[in-house]
């Protein structure tokens, strides 16, 4: 089967469309959390992805929005862009983020938004994080989103070690034996100084994990962005990929 596999759309639009007509002829679709948050078209950003056969899970920016969690937690932009997504925010839109599990198994996988310890808040950007987080799944593979940061951390059984690399684009990687946890990166708010919107696909016969990159009309969504009064800041960064 092919898969893919995305993460973090954050309510851009443009993007999310970009990247499913990239994607082509797929088996299946996982989306790692955070459908909304920061950008300008949630509800269309909802109802594109439950239009489809798909499996989700939740993010801490869609648990934002629904009142699940305290906004003081976010820095200022991000703040002020879940307050107007909750105003913005249709039923239709609600019931499905709050049906959201935090953390899922698929086909042999795990999927969860942060960590597989701390699904819907904890980021694994350093190899000392994640190596905690190989105790808390059972899977070969977990798959996060979160940081926004295509990464790779391969376990080193009996040892404190715990590998990472950033993944070649449009390589086929061998998934092997190995213990991994995986992420695709962002859709709608890429953070690793490369502003196209990322995802990956597996193919579940070959055993095999691909990074891909998608350019999209960045300027359609940060007018949006600009036409609603989001934080400047959210746009901006839009345009470097941080």
């Amino acid at each position: 089967m092919r898969i893919a596999i995305l993460s973090d759309v954050h309510a851009n639009l443009a993007a999310f469309e970009a990247v499913l007509a990239h994607i082509g002829s797929i088996d299946g679709l996982w989306l790692l959390g955070d459908v909304v948050g920061y950008g300008p078209d949630p509800n269309e950003c909802v109802a594109l992805l439950a239009a489809r056969p798909h499996v989700a899970i939740a993010g801490n920016h869609d648990w934002a929005v629904l009142g699940k969690l305290d906004l003081v937690e976010f820095n200022t932009d991000a703040r002020r862009a879940n307050e107007w997504t909750r105003k913005q925010l249709d039923a239709a839109s609600f019931d499905y983020l709050e049906a959201l599990p935090e953390k899922t198994e698929v086909e042999g996988y795990t999927l969860a938004h942060g960590s597989p310890r701390s699904p819907i808040w904890e980021y694994l950007i350093y190899p000392n994080v994640a190596k905690v987080s190989f105790a808390h799944f059972d899977t070969q593979i977990c798959w996060v989103g979160h940081t926004h940061m295509p990464i790779l951390f391969q376990d080193v059984p009996d040892s404190a070690r715990c590998e990472s690399l950033r993944p070649l684009e449009d390589e086929p990687m061998p998934l092997g034996d190995d213990r991994l946890i995986l992420n695709p990166g962002s859709v709608g708010q890429p953070r690793d100084g490369d502003p196209r919107a990322a995802y990956c696909l597996l193919d579940t016969e070959a055993r095999t994990v691909t990074w891909r990159r998608v350019p999209y009309d960045i300027a359609v969504t940060q007018d949006k962005m600009r036409a609603v009064r989001l934080p400047r800041r959210n746009l901006e960064r839009l345009s470097v990929g941080w």
